[in-house]
């Protein structure tokens, strides 16, 4: 194994992509021309498409591909949709799939987008001791920076979008001098970071020269100007429900105890933060699979799930389920802040035919697609987990993984799954019977 560590590179981003490609297999590979040859094998085999990616980011070497594919059969809101998914996990699609071929005779999924405004913040320290006469002149000159803004949002505007209010908050009791302009915005059909950022950018000039020409006693420093990725008050809700006696579940359990038991597991992952986590990983299983498919940032979208689930103090389950009066109601709220222009959307070939695939939505339809795909992820996730267990159908999926991870011929595949299309997968268990076909001795036997 190459020693990592080699002496700093200056001037490499100034270098072009085949020379560093060639640092990198030099200093870092055991094997430089295999490790070269791979590079170059991830490239696009249209010049122009490649050089598409190479531009999306910086230092670009060669491309990582994600599996894309898709599940069909989703109602959502008595409309049909084939969901693309982008991710490496095992089961993820197939669970999706199954789920939304369940619902599909009950009523498919209903969405609601609750709301939609996204909220970015001035931070500023001001050591003015007058706090009424800050609050004061920031009620007066409060139109004044939202018209700064006219040329950054006249064309937001124009499309029923923009600025909706601007706060000032106290936070002085936390930390000395410390004072937020809160603005709150509508983007539309964008996600919206750069408008919102420059926004506040310039309200920021606009804040802190005015109170500089006032008459107020006190000394302003702008910190920081910067959207929030947490979206308490953009937040969509998928849902399912149906009639206990239509759950017909078919695992050997009644649809009155597969209906409470659900609502249990449920119940679990709201009180114990080490369930809700594991239970929270599973829906944006789901969820970051359609960010991603469709060029949304998934970074952002977790960090602002994972903030809601814990807003009251306790980190909890993002679903809810109950069983009341005969109905079994199974439903999801989730923050989410995406577009449909801007980013790579409208240059990523593979995002380009994602929104196709789903039939252009705009930013409040593709809200309700992606929380679907969360909430029909959760669904199976919790169905295997209080009937089969979660191994059973998972491992089946990651069979292949296996025995790609093996080098099986397709012969031996096709021997191999039709082995274990009656029995439990384990890796130990696919390695016995791979052993057994390959004749190799037991002190031989592949390790994982």
């Amino acid at each position: 194994m190459k020693n990592t560590s080699v002496d700093p590179i200056k001037g490499f981003s100034k270098l072009s992509k085949q020379a560093k490609m060639e640092w990198l297999v030099q200093n870092f590979s055991d094997e430089p021309n295999e490790s070269l040859q791979m590079l170059q094998g991830y490239w696009h085999a249209l010049p122009e498409v490649q050089k598409l990616h190479d531009e999306f980011i910086e230092n670009t070497v060669s491309n990582y591909y994600l599996p894309f594919g898709v599940a069909p059969n989703f109602q959502i809101n008595q409309k049909m949709y084939t969901i693309p998914f982008a991710i490496e996990e095992s089961s993820v699609v197939a669970a999706a799939a199954k789920a939304a071929n369940f619902w599909l005779d009950r009523g498919g999924f209903k969405t609601t987008v609750l709301s939609t405004t996204k909220v970015g913040h001035v931070h500023f320290i001001w050591d003015g001791q007058d706090h009424a006469a800050l609050s004061s002149f920031f009620s007066n000159y409060k139109d004044n920076l939202i018209s700064s803004t006219d040329e950054i949002t006249k064309n937001m505007r124009a499309r029923g979008g923009g600025i909706l209010d601007i706060e000032l908050i106290d936070k002085s009791e936390l930390e000395t001098d410390y004072f937020q302009l809160a603005v709150k915005f509508d983007t539309r059909d964008s996600m919206g970071a750069n408008f919102i950022n420059s926004c506040l950018e310039t309200i920021a000039k606009e804040w802190q020269s005015s109170i500089e020409a006032s008459d107020l006693a006190g000394n302003v420093q702008i910190v920081m100007s910067i959207l929030s990725n947490y979206t308490p008050e953009c937040v969509v809700r998928a849902e399912v429900s149906c009639a206990v006696e239509d759950i017909n579940e078919g695992s050997g359990i009644s649809n009155k105890e597969f209906a409470e038991k659900f609502r249990r597991a449920i119940r679990i992952a709201q009180i114990e933060p080490y369930r809700a986590v594991t239970h929270n990983k599973g829906i944006m299983n789901g969820i970051d699979s359609v960010i991603i498919a469709t060029g949304n940032d998934f970074r952002a979208t977790e960090a602002c799930a994972h903030a809601y689930a814990a807003r009251d103090g306790q980190y909890r389950s993002l679903t809810n389920a109950e069983v009341v009066d005969g109905t079994f109601r199974f439903w999801l709220d989730l923050p989410l802040s995406v577009g449909t222009v801007g980013g790579i959307i409208s240059l990523h070939p593979m995002v380009k035919f994602a929104h196709e695939l789903l039939g252009n939505p705009d930013a409040e339809e593709l809200m309700q697609i992606i929380a679907v795909a969360g909430l029909a992820q959760n669904f199976s996730a919790v169905r295997s987990l209080i009937t089969s267990g979660i191994q059973k159908g998972h491992m089946k999926m990651h069979l292949l993984n296996i025995l790609n991870q093996l080098e099986a011929t397709e012969d031996e595949k096709a021997q191999i799954v039709e082995y274990f299309k009656d029995k439990v997968v384990s890796f130990s268990a696919a390695v016995e019977i791979f052993s057994k076909l390959r004749g190799i001795p037991v002190d031989q036997k592949v390790k994982k």
